[in-house]
């Protein structure tokens, strides 16, 4: 007896994407039995695209961080497999027949993570931590969920975690404006979070903190292999660590010492 292909739902969170999502929903087309799209809000064509490509749309008037907002998609989703990929990735051809080679297999308690491969500003970076970056994003239904965090959301899972070879496409800088936005808005989470952990912070230690990012990335995990966008991943890094605890300690001025959730 033959047994049935896997069906898979890959899900996405969007605002304002429709300068990616284009790119993002070919490559899922013709192999994925599900797409789910929850928007917030978006103000360009982000929509109209996901619908064109049939997704199952939702946009939610409230923006309750990107944990939540990732559990609300994979509510939507319906089918037996997820797959969990962002506006700003792409599945290339490989990386979808591995995923179908790998489930024709059936596998139970099983979770995989994918390598990902990023670009920054004109180059894919293969150094400072940027690859392989391996990322839990293909899971049964019903096996996983995202943490509640505001920012840098995880996949929680008791499935066996295992790997899978073929990288997947991320676009996350085409431009150093895109760097700056970026920057400025995962600092400000970020600092939002750390508060609400009732981590403290002050002007020196945003220095010391600032300093060893670039340290770690330009040094230790060798950014400076990718040439100047290494050097100028190191910069950023920096940047949004400092921005991170002095952001922390402007709220503890403002608010004074946070109690954390016991």
């Amino acid at each position: 007896m033959t047994t049935p292909a896997a069906t898979i739902s890959a899900i996405v969170i969007t605002r304002n994407e429709g300068h990616n999502l284009e790119e993002c929903l070919s490559s899922l087309k013709d192999w994925v039995n599900e797409i789910v799209v929850v928007d917030s809000q978006s103000a360009d064509n982000t929509v109209d695209i996901a619908k064109r490509y049939g997704a199952v749309v939702s946009q939610p008037v409230d923006w309750p961080g990107f944990g939540p907002q990732k559990n609300r998609a994979l509510a939507l989703a319906s089918c037996e497999w997820v797959l969990s990929i962002d506006a700003d990735e792409r599945v290339p051809p490989e990386l979808a027949a591995e995923i179908q080679h790998v489930l024709m297999r059936n596998p139970q308690n099983t979770a995989y993570e994918i390598p990902r491969l990023s670009w920054y500003c004109g180059k894919f970076m293969r150094h400072g931590g940027w690859y392989p970056d391996p990322v839990l994003r293909l899971f049964k239904r019903g096996n996983a969920a995202f943490t509640q965090d505001l920012v840098h959301e995880k996949i929680v899972t008791q499935a066996t975690v295992q790997a899978l070879h073929t990288a997947l496409l991320h676009y996350s800088f085409r431009t150093f404006s895109q760097v700056l936005d970026k920057v400025d808005r995962y600092s400000s989470a970020s600092a939002q979070q750390l508060y609400a952990r009732g981590k403290t912070s002050s002007v020196g230690k945003a220095v010391r903190h600032g300093l060893w990012a670039f340290i770690r990335t330009y040094v230790f995990k060798a950014s400076w292999r990718d040439g100047p966008q290494g050097l100028a991943l190191a910069v950023s890094n920096a940047e949004g660590t400092y921005y991170r605890y002095l952001k922390l300690w402007l709220i503890q001025q403002e608010r004074g010492p946070c109690q954390p959730p016991h």
